[in-house]
């Protein structure tokens, strides 16, 4: 989550539209990156990102439009805002019904 700071939103997404343009343009092992405005709270966004594997995220990091939107982003940080994302860990952590690695999101009617 980041926070921004007050009258910052406008350009902050329009940052992240563009951002996210070029991830998925250009990212093929990026499956899905969405950031939303946090309802009751305009001073905040959620990011939402899902990679097909370390690799596509690892990835990710490198590319040249995420670092610019990383450094651009810092203008726009209000309080206690995180514009560093969360590392997922190496290995997700066995989930507890599967008995597979990672979360076991298969469709069960």
């Amino acid at each position: 989550m980041s926070a921004l700071r007050d009258g910052a939103g406008e350009a902050f997404d329009e940052l992240v539209r563009e951002a996210a343009a070029a991830v998925l343009e250009r990212e093929p092992g990026t499956l899905a990156y969405a950031c939303s405005e946090v309802g009751g709270a305009p001073n905040q966004r959620l990011f939402f990102e899902l990679y097909t594997d370390r690799v596509a995220f690892d990835d990710h990091g490198r590319q040249p439009h995420v670092r610019h939107f990383l450094s651009a982003s810092g203008k726009y940080a209000g309080n206690g805002a995180s514009t560093a994302s969360d590392r997922m860990p190496a290995s997700p952590p066995p989930h507890p019904h599967s008995g597979s690695q990672g979360p076991d999101f298969r469709y069960r009617p």
